[in-house]
């Protein structure tokens, strides 16, 4: 060997050792924390009841609904108010409407058979309760024009009845 690669060998080894290669890496472990909160939430949709063609005298019964959404094992209530017509009750709801502005007596009802009268839990009335699944739950709202209204004239009758879901 001569004289040179002496000195250049143990150079080029002293390099090669101070070069960091992949096989000297070092993993440092950690930790990433990930977090939600579901929240009680709920939204409510409504199906009118319309009652179509009415006859005076006779009683109409019609059905219409809610469609309520709330988060899996919320606890909501359903109620209403007695609707925009002056003289009504919850028994006794009003539309109005007509040639010159009658008042057509109606009522709302949480069950089909139209005995427990819709409202907001006072003056005999129930509300509607019912535990949320995350998916959209049907409840029918049945109604009923009361009989004997015989002084009804020809038109259009309306009223809004304004629904408030508690959860």
């Amino acid at each position: 060997m001569t004289n040179r690669l002496r000195y250049i060998l143990p150079a080029l080894a002293f390099v090669a050792a101070t070069i960091p290669s992949a096989a000297s890496a070092t993993d440092v472990p950690g930790t990433l924390s990930v977090t939600a909160n579901v929240s009680s939430n709920c939204i409510v949709s409504t199906t009118p009841v319309a009652f179509g063609s009415v006859s005076p005298g006779t009683s109409k019964d019609a059905a219409g609904g809610l469609t309520i959404t709330c988060t899996n094992g919320t606890d909501w209530t359903a109620k209403s108010d007695i609707g925009g017509g002056a003289n009504a009750t919850f028994d006794a709801r009003t539309m109005i409407g007509g040639a010159f502005g009658e008042e057509m007596v109606y009522s709302l009802y949480k069950d089909a058979a139209r005995t427990t009268v819709w409202g907001d839990g006072t003056s005999s009335t129930e509300t509607i309760s019912g535990t949320g699944t995350g998916t959209a739950q049907n409840v029918a709202i049945y109604g009923r024009v009361a009989s004997g209204q015989t002084a009804l004239t020809v038109g259009s009758y309306s009223d809004t009845v304004d629904v408030t879901i508690t959860y």
